[in-house]
Parts: structure tokens; C-alpha cells; sequence
């Protein structure tokens, strides 16, 4: 009998490996889905740039990212990855490749779920029932390399006139998800521990909004 033990295959990445991201905005109807792979591919490279990953075939309103268990879409969309066969292949094109994929929008998300803060709802703000929050997330492969968005501000040097150009092109390339009359405040990462970091960002256009 060997006194070694067998090795075992590989079990692929963990959600450590991966960053939560998600660009943010104003619209009249936050929940819409595509599966247009070409377009969500033009619009992660514009926002994302040449890191791997995963775009979620969908638009949410910032209550429908968190399930009643507190799971998150970004989570969830891990866990459709983690169960493909070839995920191994998949996550080393992403290493060496910065290759992108499209994962399906988990159905389970398309009722809201209002968090404990509730400061988005129309209640509260009726603001945000004329101009109502909705967020594009995203799954990106961790890496030193900055991400096209802040590099595109890093060379503006935070100038929004020098940033017209490309703050345009985000608008033009949601079109397909997120149609006029959506517009685009901007792009952060999100902090499950933490998750109503992305409520303040919403909540600090809400004055000029009124």
C-alpha cells in the first residue's frame, strides 16, 4: 500500500482572487437584462480595461444586490463560474489572457429586497422615485494594474471637461442595457461588509437632484 497520498486536481479559484465593481446611475427602469456578449464586452473593456473577469447580464436597482440572506449578485455570479466544469481553463485565460465572460443574471435577484438602510427607498426620498438608482456590477480579476476607469481620471487629472469624451463613450456603451434617459454618476467598488458605502454615493447627488 503507498504511504503517499494520492494528489488531487485543482479546485480552481476562490472569490478572494476577484474584486467587487460596479458603475452607477440614474434612470426610469433599473432592472433590464442582455445577453449580448459583444456589447457588454465593448463596455467592460471601456470601463474595466485589460483585466479578466465576469460581466452579470443585467442592470439592479442597489436593493435587488443583496438577497434576503445577504448573499450578494457578485457572490452569486462567482458561484455560477465556480460550478462550470472548465472553470480552471476559464480563470487562466483570465490570468494570461485578461479574457471576459458573461454570466447569466441570477433570477433569485429580481425582487427587491430593501436593506436595513433605507434611505434609496421613495418613502424616504422621493427623489429617487423620479430619478431611481440603478448599478451594472461587475467581477474582475484582481490585479496591480489600475483599471481603465481610474486611469482615464488619473490622466484627466479629475478635469471633467478632459473627461467628456470618455464619460460619453460609458454613456453610449450602456445604451443596450440602460437607455436614455440613464445617465452614468460614476464607478466604485463595493464592501459587502460594508454595503451602504454605495447608498452614500447615490445619496450625494441627492440635493442637486431636487
Amino acid at each position: 500500500m503507498p504511504d503517499t497520498t494520492p494528489a488531487t486536481g485543482p479546485t480552481g479559484p476562490t472569490l478572494n482572487d476577484f474584486a467587487s465593481f460596479y458603475l452607477y446611475g440614474l434612470t426610469n427602469n433599473p432592472y433590464q437584462q442582455s445577453a449580448d456578449i459583444a456589447k457588454f464586452g465593448e463596455l467592460y473593456n471601456l470601463v474595466i480595461g485589460a483585466h479578466g473577469g465576469l460581466s452579470i447580464g443585467s442592470s439592479f436597482h442597489p436593493y435587488q444586490l443583496l438577497n434576503p440572506a445577504g448573499v450578494s449578485v457578485w457572490y452569486t455570479a462567482f458561484a455560477q463560474f465556480y460550478a462550470q466544469p472548465n472553470r480552471i481553463e476559464m480563470f487562466g485565460e483570465m490570468t494570461l489572457e485578461q479574457a471576459q465572460f458573461l454570466v447569466a443574471p441570477p433570477a433569485s435577484f429580481a425582487e427587491f429586497n430593501v436593506w436595513p438602510d433605507t434611505r434609496l427607498t421613495s418613502t424616504e426620498n422621493p427623489v429617487f422615485s423620479r430619478y431611481i438608482p440603478f448599478v451594472l456590477p461587475f467581477l474582475v480579476r484582481k490585479s496591480p494594474d489600475a483599471l481603465r476607469w481610474d486611469a482615464e481620471f488619473a490622466a484627466a487629472d479629475g478635469d471633467r471637461e478632459r473627461l467628456g469624451w470618455y464619460l460619453e463613450a460609458v454613456k453610449q456603451a450602456i445604451q443596450f442595457v440602460q437607455p436614455a434617459p440613464a445617465i452614468v454618476l460614476g464607478f466604485g467598488e463595493f464592501d459587502e461588509q460594508h454595503p451602504e458605502g454605495l447608498i452614500e454615493r447615490f445619496m450625494s447627488y441627492r440635493e442637486m437632484l431636487k
